[in-house]
């Protein structure tokens, strides 16, 4: 099951129902099948392996680090 975000709106039964109805009036939309999900891709970058940790240094720390480091 997938993780909700905090704030997550479900539309009521009634809503939901509307959506349908709206999907089977449209001739260009429809739902996918299962073999038509499981092929989609997610856009965007992929994750990284490994990801970068951000801090925040003051500019003298950062050019003391940069005069006395090996490059």
């Amino acid at each position: 099951m997938p993780k909700l975000r905090a704030g997550t709106i479900f539309p009521t039964m009634e809503e939901d129902a509307q959506i349908n109805a709206g999907i089977t009036a449209n001739p260009d939309a429809y739902e996918l099948s299962d073999t038509e999900f499981r092929q989609l891709r997610p856009l965007g970058r992929p994750k990284a392996a490994v990801t970068k940790e951000r801090i925040r240094l003051l500019p003298q720390v950062i050019s003391y680090l940069r005069d006395t480091g090996k490059g």
